[in-house]
């Protein structure tokens, strides 16, 4: 049994994400507790709005309960489990809602507590959650006769820690850019076996498609092809983050460009790779024809669209352009206009401070 979860915002968004019938087979409000309405969106902004009075910015507690195929939970097991973490994170009594999704013949429950004590007005702490999660879990295993599942944080008895599984928000990536992390991780971890140094590794990562940035919150990250982020250290097996950051001390971060940067080069490059892809096809077609002529017209029209669009692309060059133009010299005509204006008011005034009339 795997047990996930977070403190969190945005009860919308949580909202549209667990009642997303698109995505599973089957979604069911199995619950809503502590609150006047009984939707899945009015429920979780009822319970966000709990937190007004209080300091907390994540004022929702959400977790996901999955079983390990082929076993399900019957609906007494679901509410042992849901009572189990919801006793150990110290959420009893909370206002929760509870879902039940089926996706591809398993099934798992999302539950989402208020994490905000009214009576104290104060958020329960979410500390060592990952270690509360596999506690509960292991329990649950016991309970209900499930094979082990090996955690990372509890009962390891000297086993080697797991992989970790990829967060919501890595898999909400993939589903968006149809990249695989772990895909990503067998190539990153290659490019960085075979480089000796930080800016071999810099240039391995490129030829597979990537591009070394500095992170926001981590020292290094890489861009993908469809300009998704991952975490440089975390795309390497076998190498912890000080073992990386060692590797790279010859790369200042300074020297890397950022995100966003990095993500236009990206953008960049990958159109330019469209383009080359379309001329190559294009090139491809002029033997295909029955002739000469045929040849020759092909490349005549080929030509002829790229070179509008160059033309279009230049155009709007020079439109910015001659509107940056017009603007200066707008600006320089207002400022001539306020000197001489001011010239003739200072002339105009007699020594007396009023104006001289002309007879």
């Amino acid at each position: 049994m795997i047990i996930k979860g977070t403190s969190r915002a945005g009860p919308g968004a949580l909202a549209a994400h667990l009642g997303n019938a698109e995505k599973n087979e089957r979604v069911s409000l199995v619950e809503t507790r502590g609150t006047v309405a009984r939707d899945l969106r009015g429920a979780l902004v009822e319970m966000d709005a709990y937190a007004l009075g209080t300091q907390c910015r994540k004022s929702l507690y959400h977790a996901a309960i999955s079983p390990e195929p082929p076993h399900r939970l019957t609906e007494q097991q679901r509410m042992e489990a849901v009572e189990a973490l919801e006793a150990r994170m110290g959420l009893t009594g909370h206002a929760r809602v509870i879902i039940l999704h089926e996706k591809l013949g398993r099934e798992h429950i999302h539950v989402v507590w208020s994490r905000i004590d009214l009576e104290k007005m104060r958020s329960v702490s979410d500390s060592h959650n990952y270690r509360k999660h596999e506690e509960v879990a292991r329990d649950l295993e016991r309970r209900f006769g499930h094979e082990r599942t090996q955690g990372a944080h509890h009962e390891r008895d000297g086993v080697e820690r797991p992989d970790r599984t990829p967060s919501r928000a890595e898999l909400r990536q993939e589903e968006r850019t149809g990249i695989k992390g772990k895909d990503v991780k067998v190539q990153v971890t290659a490019a960085f076996r075979s480089s000796d140094n930080a800016d071999a590794f810099k240039a391995a990562l490129e030829s597979h498609g990537y591009i070394l940035a500095q992170g926001d919150r981590r020292d290094f990250v890489i861009v993908d092809r469809a300009g998704g982020i991952h975490s440089l250290a975390r795309r390497i097996d076998g190498v912890n983050a000080a073992g990386l950051r060692e590797f790279m001390s010859g790369m200042p971060r300074e020297a890397l460009p950022n995100i966003e940067e990095a993500r236009a080069l990206m953008a960049e490059r990958e159109e330019l790779t469209r383009e080359a892809k379309a001329t190559a096809r294009s090139e491809k077609s002029y033997g295909s024809g029955a002739d000469h002529v045929s040849q020759t017209t092909a490349a005549l029209r080929d030509h002829q669209k790229r070179q509008k669009a160059l033309d279009k692309k230049i155009s709007k060059e020079e439109r910015i352009n001659r509107l940056n133009e017009r603007f200066a010299a707008t600006e320089q005509d207002i400022a001539r206009r306020e000197q001489s204006r001011g010239g003739a008011d200072t002339q105009d005034k007699a020594p007396g401070g009023g104006r001289t009339r002309s007879r």
